[in-house]
């Protein structure tokens, strides 16, 4: 599938020279306008409910630890980049993805340390949590951990099926985060995350490309892998955050993004009909009883 890669999925990268950084969405500290710009944008913020932020937070954690995805993603059978400077196409577009995602977690984090005064507490909650995986005695590649719970092992089918998932429901919470943030009115806020939905939606729209390829040139493994994963039913990488003292610690923030509509049941639901009536499989046929 290499060169279908090369000609059907790296086109989903923007050129290096038209990509924001975040400090092209932040107030740049040399400026003398800096400090009268980070008491502005404090100000707006004292509108925006403290719920808002906890999810934000969570966000933020989802985003830092997704470039260990790469780690993960160069155990996949078939598209693992062995040298870290491969030429593949599966290679250019894994390297291109996390470093996309690690601005995400960037700028997500310079915006809550600089801009949120209240949110100290709950950026000092993200150190936390981050400090808390580090220790525990699990992977401490943080996501690689989180992964591999859900039964991707190195199948590349469920791997790429996992992706699509994740990808749409990151682009519905980043997109329901700067709705949020325009109505409480916050617009800088609510660009950064309208920012980072296009970037996520760009990502999704890759790696569905790839399982409808995979639908078309092997139906059979790639709808029992889509059932399997299905089965096992498919959940964000923070299911599994901690604070250390809390064992409800992920319930207790799901609840929260669910009472202020970041994402809900429905959302879930929706996803999977969309991926199912993309990828066609109501209508496969010719498929064995299995």
């Amino acid at each position: 599938m290499e060169g279908w890669v090369e000609k059907n999925v790296l086109i989903h990268l923007k050129p290096i020279e038209k990509c924001w950084l975040p400090r092209d969405l932040l107030p740049d500290p040399t400026s003398e306008e800096f400090f009268k710009q980070v008491k502005e944008v404090r100000e707006r913020a004292i509108g925006i409910p403290n719920e808002y932020f906890v999810v934000l937070v969570g966000d933020m954690i989802i985003e830092e630890a997704l470039p260990t995805y790469q780690t993960r993603y160069n155990y996949t059978q078939g598209v693992n980049d062995e040298t870290r400077v491969s030429p593949s196409p599966w290679a250019i577009w894994s390297r291109a993805w996390t470093a996309k995602e690690n601005k995400h977690g960037d700028l997500l984090n310079k915006y809550l340390y600089l801009f949120i005064e209240p949110s100290r507490k709950l950026f000092k909650l993200a150190c936390k949590l981050n400090e808390f995986y580090s220790v525990s005695g699990l992977d401490p590649t943080n996501l690689m951990f989180w992964i591999q719970d859900i039964g991707i092992e190195t199948n590349p089918y469920k791997g790429f099926i996992y992706a699509s998932f994740q990808e749409r429901e990151t682009f519905i919470s980043h997109r329901n985060i700067a709705k949020l943030a325009m109505k409480h009115g916050d617009a800088k806020l609510a660009r950064i995350c309208r920012e980072i939905t296009s970037d996520e939606k760009r990502h999704e729209t890759a790696f569905t490309k790839i399982v409808g390829k995979l639908f078309e040139i092997d139906a059979e493994k790639t709808v029992l892998a889509f059932a399997d994963m299905m089965s096992k039913k498919i959940s964000m990488p923070i299911h599994l955050m901690h604070d250390g003292h809390n064992p409800n610690h992920f319930k207790h923030y799901s609840s929260i993004a669910m009472q202020i509509g970041l994402y809900i049941a429905m959302d879930y639901i929706d996803i999977l009909e969309h991926l199912v009536h993309t990828w066609d499989v109501d209508k496969l046929s010719g498929l064995s009883s299995q």
